[in-house]
């Protein structure tokens, strides 16, 4: 949830994705800048939240990412549905989520995921998933029927999605497309030279690719990417990865602030101003994006509604 959360793991010592540049357990902690100071409100609508999803047997990335905004979207009854169980085959560096063989699917999170949404009042439903590169289709067909679920249930509502790259299979990608979501997210995460140390088994091409596929596949379905600042990217790299994204139809764009989520995870290498932020905003509506979200706290799904309102359409209000 931030550089300084008190939780970590007991054995982050022996932790698999340890490097050099980890600190060890018990060293001391980086200070938050003083502009990433979150009050986390609490109250009977994260509990109504959490209960749900327990119930439900669902599993949501605002938990498994510790994001920081839990206490904020969960207290306005919303929340971000993270599919294909809990267990990713990925190493990403960045991230908290759990690693290694995950179990078989559930056949029956498509419907949950649909009625937890009717329930919570969703008008924008925002769904991902870990990655499952043990699957022979990594996850497409299940991605396709819980878009398939909630159209069922809620024909109005805007339907997004945060997919993994599929391996750059166009095939599988088409199978999500052709579920017709409303808006096709992936993120790109960081500029390309981080990649191997951030993104290990991602490609920055594959990625561009996947995304620009999308949009020649459905021209009418809008197309979303965001990148974490503060990994130690250079201000030239990121604007060029702008200009890849607009270069590749991308139409919606978020940045938001690295913040590690414990001693496993990569350090910090800056905290980024929000003034920063805003100028990054402005060059983003000059590139020609349609929306863009960029501030400390932003994320993919963060405000996710409004986000896609600032395109011109009204997609409701109450939604991640």
């Amino acid at each position: 949830m931030s550089e300084d959360r008190d939780s970590q793991p007991a054995d982050a010592a022996a932790h698999p994705l340890r490097d050099p540049t980890l600190k060890a357990p018990g060293a001391p902690r980086a200070r938050l800048a003083p502009w990433l100071k979150k009050r986390l409100p609490l109250g009977d609508t994260v509990d109504h939240v959490r209960a749900l999803m327990k119930g439900q047997k669902l599993n949501t990335v605002c938990e498994s990412a510790r994001c920081p905004n839990l206490g904020e979207c969960w207290s306005r009854g919303a929340a971000t549905f993270m599919i294909l169980g809990d267990i990713c085959t990925r190493t990403c560096r960045f991230c908290t989520v759990p690693k290694g063989k995950p179990l078989p699917l559930d056949p029956h999170e498509p419907e949950h995921v649909a009625e937890a949404a009717q329930r919570l009042g969703l008008n924008h439903v925002v769904v991902t998933s870990v990655d499952r590169d043990d699957l022979p289709d990594q996850g497409a067909g299940h991605f396709a029927e819980t878009i398939r679920r909630i159209r069922d249930r809620m024909p109005a509502a805007v339907i997004e999605v945060l997919t993994p790259d599929f391996r750059g299979d166009e095939a599988l990608i088409d199978v999500v497309v052709d579920a017709e979501p409303s808006i096709f997210n992936h993120n790109l995460e960081t500029v390309p030279r981080l990649y191997p140390r951030v993104r290990p088994g991602a490609g920055y091409e594959r990625s561009l690719r996947l995304l620009e596929h999308v949009k020649e596949r459905r021209p009418d379905q809008f197309t979303k990417s965001g990148l974490m600042l503060g990994l130690g990217e250079e201000p030239g790299e990121l604007d060029q990865v702008l200009q890849d994204l607009r270069a590749h139809g991308v139409d919606i764009l978020t940045l938001g602030q690295y913040l590690r989520p414990s001693l496993a995870q990569l350090p910090v290498e800056r905290f980024v101003p929000p003034d920063e932020f805003d100028g990054w905003t402005v060059r983003g509506k000059e590139l020609g994006f349609l929306s863009v979200a960029s501030g400390p706290f932003v994320r993919s799904s963060y405000n996710a509604a409004e986000v896609y309102a600032a395109i011109g359409i009204d997609s409701g209000a109450g939604s991640p």
